[in-house]
């Protein structure tokens, strides 16, 4: 009758709670109320409640219900404690002032009243329940399991509530208690699932696996068309190295469904630990066949061997298990997205671009997915596709520095040095904050602006770069070539590249880098000799050149005439090559 009169009154003073903001009581407000109602409690036990009493404080007490909807605990409160000061015996009165306590976190009020409550109505289930709630909100689990036991005792069919008690007894660790409520409960309601399962837990905690295996034995003879339960055992045998057993359950489970793929996994994964991979393999395989295999579970198993890669035992089946899953899931981006990843640490670099490709056909919004492609293509040295591929990313994620990076790369590849400056310059503007990449900036425009001969920000750039890494291999090897080219800092390329010969003896393009400066400085002998290291190694017609050139600086013409030779036969030489072998004379 109160629920139907407070929706009752909530429809008639709506307007005016709407406009109240929720306001806590202060702890003063809150002594004051109560002491009100005290004493107006204690006049009217005094006397008994007269019909108009009695009307005004189920008005008070419907306009406090309806506060309480509305989360205003400052009105509830007050309404309530009004209506509470007129008929303290009322136990639903008691009731909802502890349940607006609660609410704005006064638990010693809230105890009081509950208890209050409990004592005027103690046949009621409701009251005892947010009594234990209050307890259990203040981690008094000792109290709350006595009110969960009262209840259980006192109030008719409560059984029920045995399933909490035990779960509370659960959460303090007493766990032959929540196994002797368990047991009252099903003496009481029969085998239930949910509390085998949670029956479970306890033998496991308490190391008893035996028992732990026999509740599930049990759930399985009754429930023996349920599978799940047959998959629980055996993932139970096989966490708990009960091999044979978890191999004997979990085909038990495929007599039942030959396509189950998580009975597989579970073969699977115990074949793995006894040695045996090729069943293991077959197993694993099979599962990922199985479209009852969410496409989520491929990809975390996926994501597994990645983590294990690059493993040459695991490579194959991983790739295996990744063609399986984007020829089952053909429509799901992320099929091919992992997919890819596996490609690329296999280095099947080719194949997993394609791969990336078509996840992105699927879904274009993820920037790894272009990121990853566009760094294939850089390290395919595929020009065209780099600059393709970027240029298409770029339209949807241009304030991706990286991406103007490998732009900028792809237009200084194909000959473009303005559009690669204008490409680099933008992504140098949006990697102030990395200053790794935004050396690797630096470095490129270096580049650029040399083939731009503008030599000043050519140099600017490289200075840069060093700046942060003075070990950068590419800012040293070409500002010191570019230098000895022009002629200028001889003394500064001088010691740029013996930096990098040092830190890389064995390397033709910085031992060549290095002979150039000598030759420019001159030093023919030196340079000789640093030629003759690289050409140990090297096959490219500038060294060879090179080579010649020095030669014929220390006065043998005929061994430079013969280099000259080779390098124009290797392909890639200057364009005063020709001239060199036709006149037998040094051109630069």
């Amino acid at each position: 009758m109160l629920a139907q009169e407070s929706y009752a009154q909530q429809a008639s003073s709506g307007s005016e709670a709407a406009t109240a903001k929720p306001r806590k009581l202060s702890r003063k407000e809150r002594k004051e109320l109560a002491r009100r109602a005290t004493l107006e409690s204690a006049k009217q036990q005094a006397q008994p409640l007269s019909e108009k009493d009695r009307e005004i404080s189920e008005s008070f007490f419907v306009d406090g219900v309806k506060y309480l909807l509305l989360e205003d605990y400052n009105k509830a409160l007050e309404r309530l404690l009004k209506a509470y000061a007129l008929n303290p015996s009322n136990a639903a009165i008691n009731y909802k002032i502890a349940e607006t306590n609660l609410l704005s976190g006064n638990y010693k009020d809230a105890t009081n009243f509950a208890n209050a409550a409990v004592k005027l109505d103690p046949k009621n289930a409701y009251y005892y329940l947010l009594l234990a709630q209050i307890y259990t909100n203040q981690k008094q689990f000792d109290q709350a399991t006595k009110v969960y036991t009262s209840l259980i005792q006192d109030v008719p069919n409560s059984g029920y509530y045995l399933f909490n008690l035990a779960d509370l007894y659960m959460a303090q660790g007493k766990l032959n208690e929540a196994l002797a409520t368990f047991d009252q409960a099903e003496k009481q309601f029969g085998p239930i699932d949910e509390v085998s399962f949670k029956k479970q837990q306890i033998y496991l905690k308490q190391n008893n696996l035996d028992k732990a295996l026999k509740e599930g034995e049990t759930l399985i003879s009754t429930n023996p068309e349920e599978i799940r339960y047959v998959i629980a055992q055996a993932e139970l045998y096989a966490s708990n190295n009960r091999l044979p057993d978890a191999i004997r359950v979990a085909q038990q489970a495929l007599k039942q469904d030959p396509d189950n793929p998580q009975a597989r996994m579970i073969l699977a994964d115990v074949y793995r630990q006894q040695g045996n991979t090729p069943e293991s393999e077959k197993q694993i395989k099979q599962a990922f066949e199985s479209p009852a295999l969410d496409i989520d579970d491929k990809v975390r198993i996926l994501v597994d061997y990645i983590r294990q890669l690059p493993n040459p035992k695991l490579e194959q089946t991983a790739l295996d298990l990744a063609a399986i899953t984007t020829r089952m899931h053909p429509k799901e981006a992320k099929a091919y997205a992992v997919a890819g990843d596996i490609q690329t640490i296999t280095e099947h670099k080719k194949d997993a671009r394609d791969t990336y490709l078509k996840a992105i056909h699927l879904d274009n919004s993820k920037f790894q997915l272009w990121q990853q492609v566009v760094l294939i293509d850089a390290e395919l040295s595929q020009t065209d596709s780099l600059l393709r591929h970027s240029e298409r990313a770029l339209e949807l994620f241009p304030n991706q520095a990286s991406l103007w990076f490998y732009n900028g790369v792809a237009h200084l590849l194909n000959k473009q040095p303005a559009k690669g400056v204008k490409s680099l310059e933008y992504g140098r503007k949006l990697a102030t904050d990395n200053p790794e990449l935004l050396a690797q900036f630096n470095t490129q425009l270096g580049d650029a602006y040399h083939e731009l001969k503008d030599n000043a920000k050519s140099d600017a750039a490289y200075e840069a770069a060093l700046a942060f890494d003075a070990n950068n291999a590419q800012a040293l090897n070409n500002y010191s070539y570019f230098l000895s080219i022009r002629g200028e800092k001889l003394e500064k390329a001088k010691e740029m590249a013996a930096k990098l010969v040092k830190q890389y003896p064995d390397n033709d393009t910085y031992l060549d880098t290095y002979a150039w400066v000598l030759y420019k400085q001159k030093d023919y002998t030196g340079a000789r000799q640093s030629l003759e290291r690289a050409l140990k190694t090297s096959k490219d017609a500038t060294i060879f050149e090179h080579y010649g050139d020095v030669l014929y600086q220390l006065g043998d013409q005929e061994k430079a005439l013969a280099q000259w030779q080779r390098a124009k036969a290797i392909g890639g030489a200057s364009p005063f090559v020709d001239r060199k072998i036709k006149e037998k004379k040094l051109y630069e």
